[in-house]
């Protein structure tokens, strides 16, 4: 079990030191290639890694331990300036070593589809894998496999329509209130069941300044946007100063009032979340940043570490999860995920049903089982860990919250409801004097 801490330890161990004994090593990370014309964090040579504060030696707290870390910002300025410098995600080709850790821990390194479909992968995402892709959670939503060559009939390259609803290169203007500004389509690590697989990657252009700034103008130009949602691509793949002048280029339009940020960083490569880059986002507008995580393993001593430090910036942090068969499709896997970002101090915000991509058809279960696992959830853990069950409906059209229903009409305006326990009850319930 995830919370046994010595079961875990054992495993990664035993898991850590598989990988040493061959010719793979776990804890090596491969410098990138050069990218394009894209600007990113640029690459450092390796330089001996400083502890977070946090214990590594045998026998003390792992790095799964359910303890959240005060981070005082000079602490965390001191730190990085002695560790290792974030690196670039942006990967011409994967490099053998790439393909030796995807074949030893199960995966394809099928040609064709490393080219259809990009493949990166960070050494915090290592840490957080022990087993295979046969039996890890973690390790089936990054490791390619040849599953994913098979498309089914109703799958799309623009599985939730964003293309019918961009004005603009880099916006999309789906409600009313609110538009996605894309600045970058590039990741950290790309997810095997991504809705954007098809549009990011290697290769994936960042938008020339021209384009930006028509984007921006989009925006100053439409008085109803009250929010502007950056993502993707990855906007904390951005180095801080691209990022830092997005930031203040929206601080400058009044009836923009939010800004949301929707990042795998801060749990993929939560070292990109350095002093300059906490430096890029502050603005005196409230920023909303939302983290994708999928399922408690992912939560490494220093996801712990860089999240508080968001926070401690009164960035206010939530997550948005996606079902998967495999991953985290029972009420426990839950559960334990939902209680962890709490603790975290962490809002459960969106628990997305798959989307239509191509080749993720082995991820998707069915609306009745996802509806069947919230079920189970409610009641069993507090109302603040529960986040909302989301469908994106295909072809642009928004997203709906599916809901489980415990209420059925009857008549003359009563109803049968049902409690957590799965109890029946007539609301309004029949008064003490009622004739009837």
């Amino acid at each position: 079990m995830l919370g046994d801490t010595n079961e875990k330890t054992r495993l990664t161990a035993s898991y850590k030191g598989r990988f040493a004994s061959g010719n793979v090593h776990l804890h090596e990370r491969t410098p990138n290639a050069a990218e394009s014309t894209i600007t990113t964090h640029k690459n450092t040579p390796n330089k001996p890694e400083k502890a977070l504060n946090t214990p590594k030696k045998s026998g003390e707290t792992s790095e799964n331990t359910l303890k959240t870390p005060e981070v005082p910002l000079n602490t965390l300025e001191n730190t990085l300036n002695a560790s290792n410098k974030p690196k670039s995600p942006l990967n011409a080709q994967p490099s053998k070593k790439r393909l030796d850790y995807v074949k030893y821990t199960g995966g394809s390194d099928n040609p064709f589809l490393l080219k259809k479909y990009a493949y990166r992968i960070t050494q915090n995402i290592k840490n957080s894998i022990i087993g295979s892709l046969k039996d890890d959670p973690v390790a089936k939503q990054y490791i390619p496999q040849n599953a994913e060559l098979a498309i089914t009939p109703e799958e799309s390259a623009d599985p939730i329509g964003d293309d019918v609803h961009t004005p603009v290169k880099g916006i999309v203007h789906r409600y009313p209130d609110r538009v996605l500004f894309k600045p970058v389509n590039v990741c950290a690590v790309y997810c095997r069941y991504c809705f954007r697989r098809e549009k990011v990657g290697p290769g994936a252009e960042m938008l020339t300044d021209a384009q930006r700034d028509t984007a921006l103008e989009y925006i100053s130009n439409h008085t109803e946007i009250w929010e502007v949602i950056l993502t993707g691509g990855d906007p904390l793949v951005l180095s801080p100063k691209q990022l830092g002048k997005i930031i203040a280029a929206l601080n400058t339009i009044d009836h923009v009032r939010v800004i949301r940020i929707h990042t795998r960083v801060p749990i993929a490569d939560p070292k990109r979340v350095t002093p300059a880059l906490l430096e890029a986002l502050k603005t005196d507008k409230p920023i909303y940043l939302v983290a994708h995580i999928n399922h408690a393993q992912e939560i490494t001593r220093d996801v712990r570490y860089f999240i508080t430090a968001l926070i401690n910036q009164n960035i206010m942090v939530l997550s948005q999860s996606v079902l998967l068969k495999g991953v985290n499709d029972n009420p426990q896997t839950l559960e334990t995920l939902f209680r962890e970002l709490i603790t975290l101090r962490i809002k459960p915000y969106y628990l997305h049903h798959p989307d239509l991509a191509p080749g993720t058809s082995h991820f998707r279960l069915s609306i009745d089982e996802g509806q069947a696992i919230l079920k189970a959830l409610q009641g069993r853990v507090s109302g603040i860990c529960l986040p909302t069950y989301m469908l994106d409906i295909p072809g642009g059209h928004g997203k709906v919250p599916l809901t489980p229903c415990y209420l059925k009409e009857l008549e003359n305006g009563t109803y049968s409801v049902k409690n957590y326990k799965g109890e029946s009850f007539t609301y309004p319930p029949k008064g003490k004097y009622d004739n009837g």
